[in-house]
């Protein structure tokens, strides 16, 4: 039997009583693609426009076209962050799956070109920096998808999320 790596430190609110478990491809369609809106920073953007003509054959035909004719960014910011584009209520990047998340598992590492607050959903920061697993009645969750229903599952988020918390510790350099 394996023993488990420690969860690195990222402070997270309620981690100890909050349940989630992912079912994309297991009853979910990727709900949270549906007018998903990511934010990217400046190296996001350079990364993807970088990798743009290996990602163009991957979207879906109407994704591709608006992409092609007006890029994948709309005029739109949340948090002084350009937002991606939704095409037919669906995140440009979206085709069966997140294309960014196949073409980095296809490389090895399946968060290598995806958006990081797609990478680290459904974990969210308060305007503090407190971090904390979105979840329905906590902090007054707008959103009102399956997967954050806490009844919906038995999961521990602290053993679902195990990857996006390390994710978190590294890209804070915290780990």
């Amino acid at each position: 039997m394996t023993k488990k790596r420690p969860l690195p430190l990222v402070p997270i609110t309620n981690l100890g009583e909050a349940r989630f478990e992912c079912t994309f491809g297991r009853g979910c369609e990727g709900l949270c693609c549906r007018n998903g809106r990511p934010g990217l920073v400046p190296s996001e953007i350079e990364l993807l426009d970088a990798h743009l003509p290996r990602i163009l054959p991957l979207l879906r035909p109407e994704a591709r076209q608006h992409v092609e004719k007006r890029g994948y960014l709309t005029r739109r910011k949340r948090a002084g962050l350009p937002l991606v584009a939704v095409v037919q209520g669906w995140c440009v990047f979206f085709n069966q799956g997140c294309v960014l998340h196949k073409l980095g598992a296809a490389e090895g590492d399946k968060f290598r070109y995806k958006p990081y607050q797609c990478v680290v959903f459904p974990l969210l920061q308060d305007d503090d920096g407190t971090w904390y697993v979105r979840q329905w009645g906590y902090k007054n969750e707008p959103w009102d998808l399956f997967c954050l229903n806490p009844h919906n599952t038995e999961v521990p988020a602290a053993e679902s999320l195990r990857e996006e918390i390390e994710y978190i510790a590294r890209w804070q350099g915290a780990s």
